[in-house]
């Protein structure tokens, strides 16, 4: 079978390249090692209970009439309808470190009123950073990188304010650990803070639903539970695709939303070393059913970002988890018109990938390592959220070990190598990366370089 594009990965990146490819009549396949669709975002149903996994809400929501925003863009390039998706904003939003809260909404006025009144030092310099970070073009993919610390302690002298900012960018898109690339603090310094968050009624289903019968209607080809094993390349310069099953498929060109390393590791033999490190940032998330809304609880933040230290340290713990500081989502604090089914609390930690990976060899270890850490967090984030274990209903969890199972993430790292390869390209010809490690983070960021990599090397 010969095709013109096959695409690894049924992810928001690789499911938007495929729409983009047969809209043009591109004789495209994409190929999912796993039974089910979205990759890093996806959805599971448990103890009766559906449960979202991967990030909590979409950012860079805009309204409908700010057509050159990325959304919009990405919503004309797919022929999606903006109404299709069905969002709903944040009703608020927080940043907590101890004693000291920022609150931010989709306006983006409100943040800039808070550090007016929280950091009154600081406005003006606040002010001058975010004309700089406006007039920065981030999409230029031949643009200088330099640390995103350098630039913000040019325009703001207090670290903690510093801190303050870059947590949820560095929750939300980060592969570095304690500082993150200028150009990516741009992205998401925009899609958080300047435009927002939303989420549709059904969470992320909705979306994958969207793109899965976008990508049928156009007559696009869909292969679950066909891992890829080996790619090789062919005399005439085209590759051929090998599955688990040993089966071969020849394809003009490939697209890999699997991840840099990942990716190349299926063209090299295995002695070979990595041309750049894998990443290592991951995540333990805790799931918690209550019997209350979290309003009747007293919580009325969307999303919370807290941090229990003195200083901010995003960085892989020593530990299994980093329970000081992470991300509490309650999903029923978007703006819905009817409340969701269920009462969900969403804590999100930074964990050791090594640690879990090898707990998880044993259920019963394992098992009792995860109560443990949820333990923990419980009992940290309780002065943000009150104490809600009376209300717990049913809980569930996944770490590192989770993430690679289903994912093939090398130690689960959610935003993939520290180094991204921004242009897409990869040593071999006509093997091109999307998704995470082209570097354009969260949803729409991912749906955007699923589209941007399909229009610059297999429609151009």
């Amino acid at each position: 079978m010969a095709y013109d594009v096959v695409i690894i990965g049924a992810g928001m990146s690789g499911l938007s390249a495929g729409i983009r490819l047969a809209y043009f009549d591109k004789k495209v396949c994409i190929l999912e090692k796993h039974s089910r669709i979205g990759g890093l975002n996806s959805y599971y149903k448990k103890g009766g209970h559906e449960f979202d996994v991967g990030l909590h809400a979409m950012t860079n929501f805009v309204a409908r009439r700010d057509r050159r925003k990325p959304l919009m863009r990405l919503l004309r390039q797919l022929r999606i309808g903006y109404d299709e998706l069905d969002l709903s904003e944040q009703t608020r939003s927080s940043v907590r470190f101890n004693d000291k809260t920022l609150y931010f909404t989709n306006d983006f006025n409100t943040l800039k009123a808070e550090i007016a009144d929280k950091f009154s030092a600081q406005i003006d310099g606040f002010i001058k950073l975010t004309d700089h970070i406006d007039s920065y073009n981030e999409l230029d993919i031949n643009a200088k990188t330099f640390p995103a610390r350098e630039v913000i302690d040019k325009y703001i002298t207090d670290r903690l304010l510093s801190d303050m900012l870059l947590c949820p960018l560095m929750f939300y898109g980060n592969a570095k650990e304690r500082d993150m690339d200028f150009w990516q603090f741009v992205i998401m310094f925009k899609s958080i803070f300047e435009e927002g968050f939303a989420r549709p009624f059904e969470g992320v289903r909705r979306i994958l639903r969207i793109l899965k019968n976008k990508y049928n209607e156009c007559g696009g080809e869909l292969r679950l539970g066909s891992g890829v094993k080996k790619l090789t390349t062919a005399n005439d310069g085209s590759l051929r695709v090998v599955l688990d099953t040993g089966e071969t498929i020849e394809a003009k060109k490939v697209i890999s939303s699997a991840g840099y390393v990942e990716t190349m590791r299926l063209c090299n033999s295995s002695d070979e070393p990595d041309e750049v490190p894998p990443g290592k940032m991951s995540f333990m998330e805790s799931l918690y059913l209550l019997d209350k809304t979290p309003a009747d609880l007293g919580i009325e933040d969307t999303i919370i970002f807290y941090n229990n230290r003195e200083r901010f340290d995003y960085k892989n713990p020593d530990t299994l988890i980093d329970e000081k500081s992470g991300v509490i989502c309650c999903p029923n604090n978007f703006a819905y018109d009817t409340p969701l089914k269920d009462n969900i609390l969403r804590v999100t930690n930074i964990a050791n990938s090594d640690l879990w990976e090898r707990l998880s060899k044993n259920d019963d270890e394992y098992a009792r390592a995860k109560e443990t850490s949820m333990r923990l967090t419980r009992n940290a984030i309780s002065q943000y959220v009150g104490d809600f274990h009376s209300s717990i209903l049913y809980t569930d969890s996944f770490t590192p070990a989770t993430i690679r199972r289903y994912t093939d993430h090398i130690n689960g790292a959610v935003y993939g190598t520290e180094e991204k390869i921004r242009s897409g390209k990869t040593r071999v010809d006509n093997l091109y990366i999307c998704g995470t490690d082209q570097g354009f983070l969260g949803i729409v960021g991912a749906m955007l370089s699923g589209i941007t990599v399909a229009n610059l090397y297999a429609l151009k």
